[in-house]
């Protein structure tokens, strides 16, 4: 068993449980926490796959950007925090059956799958390889996506600002 082995398992097993205790708990910034483990996780794959440009990426933009955005989220809309009652034993029930299943079939999927001889040059120049790609043929997608996403925050705000207004008239 080789150290890369266990690196996998062990970042395999952290993505998934964070994804897990995510659909789990109860408070909000608690599963914004329990995802910021599965995207740091997600990293340390991509790092293993020797693609550490979008390792980095992962970081800055889905462990940072992302979820700061999903607390500004929260902390901008108004909600209750209401105790929700404990799953019942047949619904925890079902949702093992349903992942172990997911977990059989994507086994199945897996197990000799052949994905021909691989590449030599992968692992050479490949932040280049990326900055070139995006920068040359993607250049339109890549400002649209900023734009989008500004506007969506700049949106989020706006809503927020009408909601507390319209409570402090009344």
């Amino acid at each position: 068993m080789t150290g890369e082995y266990v690196a996998f398992v062990g970042l395999a097993m952290v993505a998934i449980g964070g994804g897990i205790l995510m659909l789990n708990v109860t408070k909000v910034v608690h599963m914004v926490v329990s995802l910021v483990f599965t995207f740091v996780s997600i990293a340390g794959l991509y790092v293993l796959l020797s693609a550490e440009f979008v390792a980095a990426v992962q970081i800055l933009i889905y462990s940072g950007a992302i979820t700061i955005i999903m607390l500004f989220g929260i902390m901008l809309t108004r909600h209750e925090d209401e105790e929700q009652s404990a799953a019942g034993t047949g619904r925890k029930l079902i949702t093992f059956l349903g992942i172990a299943a997911f977990a059989l079939v994507m086994y199945l999927g897996i197990y000799d799958l052949k994905l021909g001889e691989p590449t030599a040059n992968l692992h050479v120049k490949n932040t280049e390889q990326i900055g070139i790609s995006l920068y040359s043929h993607f250049v339109i997608p890549f400002e649209l996506t900023s734009v989008l996403l500004l506007v969506a925050l700049v949106g989020a705000i706006i809503l927020a600002k009408k909601d507390e207004n319209k409570e402090d008239k009344k």
